[in-house]
């Protein structure tokens, strides 16, 4: 469904047939196609496709066709007692779905995959998916992805603690709602696309001084697409925070665009760069098996 900005049709059936190729079985939202403005369709019928998504019985996962611009629109229509009741199931999607990620982590207390979405050019591609992010998007479905490799190390450090965060620009926009970041004990994914890093700065300037990212474990950085460069502002604002930070991991936008469990128990190593998920969980239970 498309919870966001609207959709391509040509990219929504390429996206359909490679989740089909999986083996799973896809049905998409009634409205998928719709279109108003830079939504897909008005804020009441992306909060219906989502919630008769989420609370259909035969359905295990939803995946958010693409990012744009309007989850946060529908945060205050979904009945959060019925997606409650329905059960655990896996959110899929990055970019703007941050801001369901964390209404899902708040309201259902769900681990879900910030990874790429089947109309985005990664997964929907005419040539066909972009190969390490579709080998890496696979093993994330079924709850197992490898370690996710970065190239820089700006604070080393070794932790294990549940992931969160997302989409800078979004977590900064949600300061001040019911779904803020809390990054107290959590190693914090960051990432963003074609913000200048005066923006850059801003918005973190904006989470420390919320307190949003007061007592985190870690951070990775994902990746910084047409954002110039952002690691002196970067550095600048989380090194003093003295818990390891690793940057450069191909998360967020851009080829390849691997995939990061939210909410589940990760570890950050400074001597390989890496993020892992080498810690089990029964948070586990809401991954989609394929």
């Amino acid at each position: 469904m498309a919870p966001c900005g609207p959709v391509d049709s040509g990219g929504v059936a390429r996206g359909v047939r490679v989740l089909e190729g999986l083996g799973l079985k896809v049905v998409t939202g009634a409205h998928i196609l719709d279109r108003d403005r830079y939504l897909a369709g008005s804020d009441a019928v992306r909060a219906a496709d989502l919630s008769d998504a989420w609370c259909d019985p035969e359905v295990s996962a939803v995946f958010c066709a693409r990012g744009g611009y309007g989850a946060t629109r529908i945060l205050d229509l979904l009945d959060w007692d019925a997606l409650r009741a329905a059960g655990p199931k896996t959110l899929v999607g990055s970019s703007d779905v941050t801001a369901l990620h964390r209404a899902f982590a708040v309201e259902l207390g769900l681990a879900s995959l910030f990874g790429p979405m089947p109309a985005s050019a990664v997964i929907s591609d005419p040539a066909g998916p972009e190969p390490r992010t579709f080998e890496h998007y696979t093993a994330a479905l079924a709850g197992d992805p490898p370690p996710i490799t970065g190239d820089r190390v700006i604070v080393p450090g070794e932790v294990a603690a549940p992931v969160t965060g997302g989409n800078l620009s979004l977590l900064a926009a949600l300061c001040g709602t019911p779904y803020e970041l809390v990054a107290r004990g959590r190693i914090v994914l960051l990432e963003d696309v074609t913000e200048a890093p005066y923006r850059i700065d801003r918005m973190l300037v904006q989470l420390l001084q919320a307190g949003c990212l007061e007592g985190a474990a870690g951070f990775v950085l994902g990746s910084w697409v047409d954002c110039g460069d952002p690691y002196p502002v970067l550095e600048e604002l989380l090194a003093p925070l003295g818990v390891p930070v690793i940057a450069g991991l191909p998360v967020g936008h851009g080829q390849p665009q691997l995939s990061v469990l939210l909410g589940a128990l990760g570890a950050i190593d400074t001597k390989s760069c890496s993020l892992a998920y080498s810690i089990r969980d029964s948070s586990r239970a809401g991954w989609v098996r394929i």
